[in-house]
């Protein structure tokens, strides 16, 4: 279907090529003589809600790429593993997001922790060889965010670009901001890689050489609540040509790996637990999660540490103010008077597009957005969260949320193996290897244009 909003014919493009695909089997992959079957999943399905307006549909070239993260690549790879010939084997990673477990702990009507140590055992059964904890990687994200906040803050005389500073974890936001509005707003966004891209630099660079491997031996999956970290996974700045490999291999939504669950008829009672395991070869005596409901708390953590780093202001508790809905609010701090930070949250591209109207026309005067595509955060994704015609499961949102709030809450500056890996990987928090490990650039598309018109 060619939706009322699209410039080009990809759409219709997609749909035949989907038609086509759907013809072929695609349960069997053969490798010599013997063939590995598993069982066929729901098609991925895309809505006019998931349009965002922007007459820059996914390309033939990139909906291809795109089909290949799916549970069948993780399969083919499983299936060498198996065979006699060790040059072919690759040792099988995987990276959960904490913003996927709450929905397996949902379904199966389980704590977090026990649904993770379900998850990691699910995996394990599959042939995967590490199921990691990506806390760390979120933590990085969340400190190098930090930081850039600080220099800006410090630098902003000289840096028109300085404010707003946009959070850069959401690939969605990323990407509709590199493709839709280019580099007015580009140079807003932090560099700090998300906490999935950090993550793929740990399991290729540090964990690889702990493992005494080279980054294209390790197969690294990510369990992911939206679909698109897989586009996310596919940047080029992701990719090393030295090995001919990319620091995430392939992405997989929560419900993919539910489906593959629910038609290998898998009953969650005789999954064997196993708990997660961290980076350095151990394995964590507990499920965490960063401040904040639905995301990794971008903005609770960046302000704290701003009032205090800028101000000298130990805030103890954040007030949130609504403002037009709750997928915005504002969080400020007042000093002899004066606000002196200004910080929000817009989730949702109704809230992204009214904010990029107002950035334009001058009126949008706040030092941090914390910016994430899905309504309701990043429990809300679309890999997790929707009914199977596109809609979104409120019930199920609303008991995810109620089981993540109980979740032991981690300040970012407390994990030791952090300091660990800035001293003896990354030579020292502020080296250029820490640099260019853990940010990323971004890149405006030569043909961006955003379109006030649209109404959200």
């Amino acid at each position: 279907m060619k939706c009322e909003n699209c410039t080009k014919t990809e759409c219709s493009k997609k749909q035949k090529n989907q038609e086509k695909s759907d013809q072929a089997d695609p349960l069997v992959v053969t490798d010599g003589e013997e063939k590995s079957e598993f069982h066929r999943l729901a098609e991925a399905r895309i809505f006019l809600s998931d349009c965002l307006a922007c007459g820059n549909c996914v390309t033939s070239e990139e909906g291809i790429r795109i089909f290949a993260q799916n549970q069948k690549e993780l399969f083919k790879v499983l299936a060498l593993n198996k065979k006699c010939d060790s040059s072919l084997h690759r040792l099988v990673v995987a990276s959960v997001s904490p913003q996927s477990v709450p929905y397996f702990a949902v379904r199966f009507h389980l704590s977090v922790c026990e649904a993770a140590r379900k998850l990691c055992g699910f995996l394990k059964s599959l042939g995967v060889h590490h199921v990691l904890d990506t806390t760390i990687a979120a933590d990085f994200s969340i400190l190098e965010t930090q930081k850039d906040f600080i220099r800006r803050f410090k630098h902003q005389t000289q840096d028109e670009h300085a404010f707003p500073m946009f959070a850069s974890a959401c690939p969605g936001w990323v990407q509709y901001a590199e493709r839709v509005l280019g580099d007015s707003v580009t140079p807003h966004i932090c560099t700090a890689k998300s906490p999935q891209q950090i993550m793929g630099s740990l399991v290729k660079g540090y964990f690889a050489s702990h493992k005494n491997l080279s980054p294209d031996k390790i197969f690294h999956l990510t369990v992911a609540p939206c679909y698109d970290r897989k586009m996310e996974a596919l940047r080029e700045d992701y990719y090393t040509a030295l090995y001919n490999c990319r620091d995430v291999d392939c992405v997989l939504t929560s419900g993919e790996v539910l489906q593959i669950m629910e038609q290998r008829s898998i009953s969650i009672k005789e999954v064997e637990e196993s708990p997660l395991e961290n980076v350095f070869g151990g394995t964590t005596c507990a499920f965490v999660r960063h401040e904040g409901t639905s995301s990794d708390g971008y903005l609770a953590h960046v302000f704290r540490h701003a009032a205090k780093e800028l101000f000298d202001v130990d805030v103890k508790e954040i007030t949130y103010r609504t403002l037009k809905n709750k997928d915005f609010q504002e969080v400020c701090l007042e000093k002899d008077g004066e606000t002196v930070l200004r910080f929000a949250a817009a989730y949702g591209f109704r809230n992204i597009q009214n904010m990029v109207l107002k950035l334009r026309k001058g009126k949008f005067h706040y030092h941090f957005v914390e910016v994430l595509a899905c309504p309701g955060g990043c429990l809300n994704g679309k890999g997790q969260a929707q009914t199977i015609d596109g809609k979104p499961e409120r019930a199920l949102l609303h008991e995810m949320e109620e089981v993540y709030t109980r979740v032991p809450v981690q300040n970012p500056e407390s994990n030791q193996h952090v300091e660990a890996l800035y001293k003896d990987w990354l030579e020292g928090a502020e080296s250029q290897k820490s640099r260019e490990t853990l940010h990323t650039k971004y890149v405006p598309s030569s043909q961006s244009a955003a379109r006030p018109d649209i109404k959200w």
